[in-house]
């Protein structure tokens, strides 16, 4: 399996028909550089698909998810930088939860 190590999520839309080359330019221009052992995740405009980028130290990996209903909750707002992903705010991104409300959702306070 490979390492990733930190996930962050380019919120900015993406054209899904981007391979790994042209998703790669992207993080570096965004980011000045793509670390060994990071994740990159990027969606198209409607939020219905899904790339992640991996750089494993070697060289990069491209996978791709789609959702059959319903869309990824994907941020609004384009910030310039990307934002850093839990490993549960990851999980819950990839089958379509609200990741962003997963600390208020792990405590029951009405009944």
């Amino acid at each position: 399996m490979i390492r990733i190590d930190r996930l962050w999520l380019c919120s900015a839309p993406v054209d899904m028909r981007a391979g790994a080359e042209r998703l790669l330019a992207c993080v570096v221009q965004v980011t000045g550089a793509a670390h060994a052992h990071h994740g990159y995740l990027f969606a198209n405009a409607r939020a219905t698909r899904m790339k992640l980028l991996v750089h494993d130290g070697f060289g990069v990996w491209c996978a791709a998810r789609r959702l059959n209903a319903g869309r990824f909750v994907w941020p609004r707002e384009a910030p310039a930088a990307p934002l850093s992903l839990t490993q549960a705010q990851f999980d819950a991104l990839v089958v379509g939860l609200p990741w962003q409300r997963l600390p208020e959702m792990s405590v029951i306070t009405r009944v």
